[in-house]
């Protein structure tokens, strides 16, 4: 029997999950705020309202006004505000002081300092480290580790121009590790994967999947028809769903005792299976209904599985 979820979430417009578990971080060009209501009613597990990149110098006040207008009216957002030492820091920092802001994504992160600096200027408020250059990666454990970061994300255009570096998988597969191995040494949840360039549904698919690999539970989006696509290639397949409850099921059979010491990690892969799978209302489907009642935790949990 289907005991929890019913799995229609990625039909619900506008639906949105805790930050620490979502999975598509949907970038919106400030500049542009006809297209801010069309985000918020996506697929998006979080809209950032982006005021970094895609604007160019001459708009920045004006996209920042816009922003602020958008949340000062009762929306649900976050903000890709421009990096520590720009001349905008300051300007969008004491903006989104004034009005509720859900989060921001910083860019250019390279040092603890630009955490600590723009924590100091909104108190209280997630902060999204975005790290895009080799300067930033060497000290990605410094960065993780700093009061106030909330998670990291991989700007992959920028560190591929920084570093000249190109897009294969296995040539990013050093820098995409250091994320995962930097916020779990952190106790972060999972970092936040960059983009993926182009409307090929295919290659968002194998992108995805290479974010999955490296333990990487989060990715940017470029549009709202990418959300979908990375929530399903980010959340546990309906295969890893029914291992985890057959698993769980013959742990109780078996006495519901340690048999072995690959019984502690399995049980905790099972049961963060399952609770991502409640998390995001996916279907569970148990023959017993007994299953369902926790079960012996591993000696430390982490957000992944």
């Amino acid at each position: 029997m289907t005991t929890s979820g019913n799995g229609d979430h990625s039909e619900i417009h506008g639906f949105r999950i805790d930050p620490v578990l979502a999975r598509s971080w949907l970038l919106v060009n400030g500049a542009q705020p006809h297209r801010f209501d069309r985000a918020a009613k996506s697929r998006a597990d979080i809209v950032v309202l982006d005021i970094e990149d895609a604007v160019a110098p001459s708009g920045k006040a004006e996209a920042r006004a816009n922003v602020c207008d958008w949340l000062s009216a009762g929306n649900d957002g976050w903000v890709r505000v421009n990096g520590f030492g720009t001349e905008w820091w300051a300007g969008d920092l004491e903006a989104l002081a004034k009005v509720p802001v859900s989060g921001i994504m910083l860019a250019m992160v390279e040092s603890v300092d630009h955490i600590v600096e723009t924590a100091k200027r909104l108190p209280g408020v997630k902060i999204v480290a975005l790290v895009e250059t080799a300067r930033g990666m060497e000290r990605i454990s410094e960065i993780a580790s700093a009061k106030g970061t909330f998670r990291l994300a991989f700007g992959i255009g920028d560190f591929r121009r920084d570093t000249g570096f190109g897009g294969d998988p296995m040539t990013l597969a050093y820098a995409r590790s250091r994320f995962t191995i930097a916020s779990t040494a952190a106790g972060l949840p999972p970092a936040i994967d960059g983009p993926t360039v182009g409307s090929s549904g295919l290659l968002l698919s194998e992108a995805t999947a290479v974010s999955g690999e490296f333990g990487m539970t989060g990715k940017i989006c470029l549009s709202p028809d990418q959300c979908h696509p990375v929530n399903e290639g980010l959340s546990p397949s309906k295969d890893e769903i029914a291992w985890a409850v057959e698993f769980l099921a013959e742990f109780d059979r078996d006495g519901g005792t340690i048999r072995n010491g690959s019984d502690l990690p399995r049980i905790a892969r099972a049961n963060k299976i399952l609770d991502l799978a409640r998390s995001y209302d996916l279907p569970i489907e148990y023959e017993d209904e007994t299953i369902e009642r926790d079960h012996t935790a591993a000696p430390s949990d982490t957000y992944h599985y």
